[in-house]
């Protein structure tokens, strides 16, 4: 199974997400991770998708039948060496006076921010790579993890060269 990270640029509509989730969904496809959010054009919204794929399920099909959807503006597959990708977790983890600073320790360490204390708890904020984040949390369990949130990968390309541009264009034409 190989991991693929795939950025796909939409038209910002009602149902277009749907669609696209179901086109995978019944090629056998499981979505592993999933980010949704506008760009820095109001009527273009980016999609993040990370899928594992077995060798079986070919994933140029699916992009294939990505491209011809009619709110689908561009679909690029991010290689891991050329893209940055990062993750959002907030975690709260059990910590009374005695353990507080042990876990304000792993969090400087994992470069995180303390977000939130009480008396019993204190809730952290971290962003970067899936395994950075998985190596912070092994970390924390030992003190007990009262609750997770994680969001989903987003990722972006190195260099200068947007994906956005050519299809800004398109869309203005088509409009």
């Amino acid at each position: 199974m190989s991991k693929h990270t795939l950025s796909v640029l939409v038209e910002n509509k009602p149902g277009v997400l749907a669609r696209i989730t179901a086109l995978f969904s019944r090629r056998g496809f499981n979505i592993d991770s999933l980010a949704v959010g506008t760009t820095e054009h109001p009527d273009i919204s980016r999609i993040t998708i990370v899928v594992n794929v077995v060798d079986e399920l070919p994933l140029e099909q699916v992009t294939k039948q990505l491209n011809k959807l009619v709110n689908v503006l561009k679909i690029v597959e991010l290689d891991a060496a050329a893209a940055v990708a990062r993750e959002l977790v907030l975690v709260k983890v059990r910590a009374d006076n005695e353990s507080r600073s042990q876990v304000v320790e792993i969090v400087q360490l994992f470069r995180a921010k303390t977000v939130d204390v009480s008396p019993e708890a204190v809730t952290i904020e971290a962003t970067g790579s899936a395994d950075k984040l998985e190596a912070m949390l092994k970390m924390l369990e030992p003190f007990g993890i009262k609750e997770l949130v994680q969001s989903g990968t987003i990722a972006i390309g190195r260099g200068a060269r947007s994906i956005t541009d050519r299809s800004l264009r398109a869309l203005e034409r088509s409009a």
